[in-house]
C-alpha cells in the first residue's frame, strides 16, 4: 500500500539523516533489525505499533505538527462520529411472505 511505503521511506530518511543504523533504531523500538527493515520498506505484515514507534523515535510526525490543527482535526472527527451510529450494522434482509 502506498501509505505504508511512504511512512517507511519517511522513517528511513529520518534515520539516515540522524546517521543511525537500522540496528540502533530497532533496539530502541524493541524489534529486531529484520523487522525494522520491513518497516522501512512499508511491508504490510508488520503491525502498526512498531511502525508508529519507529516514526516517533526518529521524529517523523504522523499528524499535523501544529497542536491547534491536531485539535481542530480531532474535534471535526468527534463531531462527525457523533452523527453516526455507534456500531455498523448490516441491513436487515427482506423477509419474503410468499409461502
Amino acid at each position: 500500500m502506498e501509505a505504508a511505503r511512504l511512512l517507511g521511506e519517511s522513517i528511513r530518511l529520518a534515520r539516515l539523516e540522524k546517521r543511525w543504523t537500522v540496528e540502533e533504531v530497532a533496539e530502541r523500538v524493541g524489534i529486531n533489525h529484520v523487522t525494522m527493515r520491513k518497516v522501512e520498506r512499508g511491508d504490510m505484515t508488520v503491525g502498526l505499533g512498531p511502525a508508529f514507534e519507529a516514526a516517533a523515535i526518529v521524529g517523523v510526525p504522523l499528524f499535523h505538527a501544529d497542536a491547534g490543527r491536531r485539535q481542530l482535526a480531532a474535534r471535526d472527527i468527534e463531531s462527525r462520529l457523533a452523527l453516526l451510529p455507534k456500531y455498523a450494522r448490516r441491513p436487515i434482509k427482506e423477509i419474503s411472505n410468499d409461502f
